[in-house]
């Protein structure tokens, strides 16, 4: 029995396609293109504005989430595109699938291999912006302390608190983790578009498509539900939209982060299950769509 399953399952050999795969995108250039972008707009985000404390803090944290699910998504998208179609330009897949790797193995490798590439670029992304904003932040510090040091010490100590309140905190961190699983979603998704594309053109064009379909989605939802002649054709219709296309919008909480909101844990953990979901369910139509594929 465990040799069956072993020969069915192999998590080593899922975890060598998925090294494999991060080796060869690593060698895009694509990826250092972006990644080195959003990098220098991070970095370079601090000298944009000079404002008061707090509307610069919301600038650096505006610029900079906003870059880091900008240039994730884009890379989700553009990295995963070419996976499939390059290793059959390469004629790579046929040596693999000739040994006893089932194809479900190749797409969960293929998977890991590009989600291990977001994890790393995310993580670079928001150390950066994690170094920046601190030292922003003291010296900031700094300089209210010199400038307020005459002043009285309950007006001192309010400044600081706000200050204090307006910089790095778990509402951050949380939602850099909602851009990184945002920009898994996009790979699972683009992955399963790779699946029955025939050109790199097309799985791009269809998930740029995609792209501005899940983030107009809620709006147009909205609209459309609270006009009179809304019957259930109108929400059958926007049920199947929303099974197939995700609601990008729902894993935007940049805004609320900027303004200082606090993000309730049941609303990132909603978030968070979303994500997952439709990961899964891309995940699995892919290795559906792939295992009927002629190769």
């Amino acid at each position: 029995m465990s040799e069956r399953l072993h020969r069915a399952f192999s998590p080593a050999r899922i975890s060598a396609i998925a090294t494999n795969t991060l080796t060869e995108l690593t060698r895009q250039r694509v990826f250092y293109v972006l990644l080195i972008f959003a990098l220098v707009l991070i970095g370079s985000s601090v000298f944009m504005a000079r404002f008061s404390f707090q509307q610069e803090f919301q600038i650096l944290k505006d610029v900079s989430l906003g870059a880091m699910s900008i240039f994730s998504s884009l890379l989700a998208i553009v990295a995963t595109a070419r996976l499939i179609s390059q290793d059959v330009e390469d004629r790579t897949i046929y040596t693999i699938l000739a040994k006893p790797v089932p194809r479900f193995e190749y797409v969960l490798g293929k998977l890991a291999g590009v989600i291990l590439l977001l994890a790393i670029s995310i993580a670079a992304m928001g150390v950066l912006f994690a170094v920046v904003f601190y030292f922003r932040e003291q010296t900031v510090l700094n300089e209210t302390a010199r400038e307020m040091n005459r002043g009285p010490q309950e007006q001192l100590n309010d400044a600081l608190n706000a200050i204090r309140v307006a910089g790095l905190n778990g509402d951050v961190f949380a939602g850099i983790a909602v851009i990184f699983l945002k920009a898994c979603l996009l790979a699972a998704l683009t992955l399963l578009v790779s699946t029955f594309a025939t050109t790199n053109i097309f799985t791009i064009a269809v998930m740029v498509f995609v792209y501005l379909i899940g983030h107009l989605e809620a709006t147009a939802r909205d609209y459309w539900l609270q006009q009179p002649g809304a019957g259930w054709i109108a929400r059958g219709f926007l049920a199947l939209v929303a099974l197939i296309f995700p609601d990008l919008q729902a894993f935007n909480l940049v805004d609320d982060i900027v303004a200082g909101v606090a993000i309730p844990v049941a609303i990132f953990t909603k978030t968070a299950v979303l994500g997952i979901f439709y990961i899964v369910i891309y995940t699995v139509a892919a290795i559906f769509v792939f295992s009927g594929k002629e190769l």
